[in-house]
């Protein structure tokens, strides 16, 4: 997921894609832990998509931060 694309979704887009995405990671966790995961690389991916989405949640929440 590219930030560009992050930043045109609304504010609760943004929460959901969080929230849709932290349950797939569980899956992921569970499904490893079972020894039944196809793309064990997913899991970074997903944690980097979550962690793209807070950041640009929090700097539209305080557009003053970071500068």
């Amino acid at each position: 997921m590219k930030t560009s694309e992050i930043r045109d979704m609304t504010s609760e887009e943004r929460t959901a894609k969080v929230e849709d995405l932290r349950k797939e990671l569980l899956e992921i966790r569970v499904r490893s832990k079972a020894g039944n995961v196809a793309n064990p690389l997913k899991a970074r991916q997903i944690r980097r998509d979550i962690a793209r989405l807070l950041t640009v949640e929090n700097q539209v929440k305080m557009p003053d931060r970071g500068k």
